[in-house]
């Protein structure tokens, strides 16, 4: 008697994907603690693995390589803390002398603000919902600070072993990924684009961070000639910042605005602002795409929607994983059209 064949719905496939989907996308809600600090080890793995290749090709452990790579990321963010840190110190010894300028810019622009308040408290009354004190949020205070200090040490700990470990044995993950996903004729296939994302994602980020470098320099000299306090913070946060597509950028110029109101009279308060502005467009509109374009081209609309979803989902740190991850994923899917010329396959281990 011949067993009757197992015809596979399509509605009920289509089904259980979106139900997977969402179940993934919940936990990784739930759980963002633990699989965001994993999640930025695995993109920062990824971007060093050139370095790590090269640095096993002298004859290094790759033991010794992994580690040797955590400790200069370590002491390079400590480097940046304790250069920025004068410059902070400043920030905040001046804090009395900016909340005065803030009352003096509210004061002058008081007939603007008290019409904005008379339209809210109309919107309120007709909506029937009165704000009072008791509604607003309360600011951070130092028991917050105290409790939220164990946490961020637990997620750099988990960012620091997971970095460690990815680096050790990222080729056999590969690997393994590879077997699992795919029948033994697609194995090499699957492992090719492994490594063509990996090599991607490296590259990318090579380029984007020279660029960034090369505006953060830009906007700290620049603000530096019209004498804006703290130019060199300012620099070094425009180069970092930059890595966060549209939210980074817009953090920046909102904060010389700021600083641009505190310390300067006039139209000259704009000043630090549209120079931001003026050199990030630059970089935007004419370098990156003629460094970076030629070479892997994305839709806008794909890169903005990616972007929107990691940073609901994680929040800034989404939005530093959120080109990672979908360069990553298109490789993967074999939708970039480009074939990267480096190298495409693994050392073996």
């Amino acid at each position: 008697m011949t067993r009757p064949a197992i015809v596979s719905d399509p509605v009920l496939r289509v089904s259980m994907a979106i139900l997977a989907a969402g179940a993934l996308v919940v936990a990784l809600k739930l759980a963002q603690d633990i699989f965001a600090p994993l999640m930025l080890a695995i993109v920062v793995g990824v971007i060093f693995s050139p370095l790590a290749d090269r640095m096993e090709r002298l004859g290094l452990p790759r033991g010794a390589v992994a580690l040797l790579l955590i400790v200069a990321i370590f002491f390079a963010a400590a480097a940046l803390a304790f250069m920025v840190e004068p410059y902070i110190t400043t920030v905040i010894d001046r804090l009395p002398s900016i909340k005065y300028e803030l009352r003096k810019l509210m004061f002058e622009y008081r007939g603007l603000i008290q019409g904005l308040g008379e339209v809210n408290r109309e919107v309120e009354q007709a909506f029937g919902q009165g704000a009072t004190e008791g509604d607003m949020a309360d600011m951070p205070s130092m028991t917050d600070a105290i409790f939220l200090a164990p946490v961020i040490v637990a997620q750099m700990l988990i960012f620091l072993g997971g970095l460690f470990f990815f680096l050790l044995t990222r080729s056999d993950i590969y690997r393994w990924m590879s077997t699992r996903i795919g029948s033994g004729s697609d194995t090499p296939v699957i492992l090719e684009r492994f490594c063509a994302a990996e090599h991607t994602v490296s590259r990318y980020f090579a380029a984007i961070s020279v660029i960034n470098a090369g505006l953060g320099l830009a906007v700290g000299a620049a603000l530096i000639a019209i004498g804006v306090p703290g130019a060199v913070v300012w620099g070094i946060a425009a180069a970092l910042l930059n890595f966060v597509l549209y939210l980074g950028p817009a953090s920046v110029a909102a904060g010389l605005l700021l600083s641009g109101i505190v310390n300067f009279d006039g139209l000259m308060s704009f000043a630090p602002m549209a120079i931001f502005l003026t050199l990030n467009l630059t970089e935007a509109q004419f370098v990156t795409p003629g460094l970076v374009g030629k070479h892997m081209r994305i839709n806008p609309f794909l890169i903005f929607v990616s972007l929107v979803f990691w940073l609901w989902l994680w929040g800034p740190l989404g939005g530093i994983v959120a080109i990672p991850v979908t360069l990553i994923l298109l490789r993967l899917f074999d939708i970039l059209g480009d074939r990267p010329n480096g190298r495409t396959t693994l050392r073996a281990a």
